[in-house]
């Protein structure tokens, strides 16, 4: 029998975890296979029952809506995945137990990390949304000592990922505060970094756009969105035009989809072919 992993979630025949993990499959030769599988709520648990038994599966990623509902199934959650709350790539250990670990939180630093190696004078990030996924994303840029205004349509929500995420003083606004234009006298000097990060689903195929006005980013931010459909949104359209850098979300989806590959399979993923990849994933 062929080794094997898959991808879950409610729906799923849009991932694009198949086609990411199965190329890189192809490239080192491995006799192994990737695999998407719809799985509800309903029999998550029974899923993960009988993978169990299955001495060929590796382990799943974890997509929507089964991040949190995935914890009480596995036998250990490593520390990472418990701070952020979320758990997206279940691999079986050497001991058989299987274990839940964080990989969006390195995908998302990830086309950063140049970045992050330099030393600035201030860092601050304006964290565009509070769902599931911006967990991650706070969790990762607190931890690299950055200043957060987490917006969203409800503050008190963004209040509770701060105190949940993270320590120190952080901030929340309303996301409406980012649609109208400012006059803020923001500091320009070159040793600060600043990052406006989508992490909601606005502008995302089928939801609508993300209000923000450019206005708001201070000079040399650089805009990341981590919606994958479409690759190219408006909002990162935007940024462009008003001369901002841009980071686009198939960095972070195949930055996490690198690290869950080496657990499932024993080999690093070939990241020499991401311009070959990010082609396939784009057409």
């Amino acid at each position: 029998m062929t080794s094997y992993a898959e991808v879950i979630g409610d729906p799923i025949a849009q991932s694009k975890s198949p086609t990411i993990h199965g190329f890189w499959i192809e490239k080192l030769g491995l006799e192994a296979a990737y695999r998407g599988h719809h799985v509800t709520s309903g029999t998550l648990a029974a899923y993960l029952s009988e993978r169990r038994e299955d001495a060929d599966w590796r382990g799943c990623n974890v997509t929507m809506p089964h991040k949190q509902a995935v914890a009480p199934l596995v036998d250990r959650i490593e520390p990472l995945a418990k701070r952020v709350g979320a758990i997206n790539t279940v691999y079986r250990a050497a001991d058989g137990a299987l274990v839940g670990r964080n990989t969006d939180v390195a995908g998302f630093l990830e086309p950063l990390a140049g970045q992050l190696r330099e030393q600035h004078y201030f860092r601050m990030a304006r964290v565009l949304g509070t769902g599931g996924a911006a967990r991650a994303v706070i969790s990762g840029l607190a931890a690299e000592g950055f200043t957060l205004v987490v917006a969203g349509r409800d503050p008190d929500k963004a209040r509770g990922l701060l105190d949940e995420l993270t320590e120190g003083e952080h901030h929340t606004a309303p996301l409406s505060h980012f649609a109208e234009p400012t006059n803020f006298a923001f500091d320009d000097r070159e040793g600060c970094r600043d990052l406006i990060v989508n992490a909601s689903p606005l502008g995302m195929r089928g939801q609508p756009p993300l209000a923000f006005d450019w206005s708001h980013a201070p000079p040399g931010s650089i805009a990341y969105d981590i919606v994958t459909d479409p690759v190219e949104t408006e909002f990162l359209k935007r940024a462009r035009n008003a001369g901002f850098a841009t980071i686009d979300g198939l960095a972070m989806l195949i930055g996490q989809a690198a690290a869950a590959f080496r657990h499932f399979f024993g080999a690093e993923a070939p990241r020499e072919h991401d311009a070959e990849l990010r082609e396939l994933l784009t057409r």
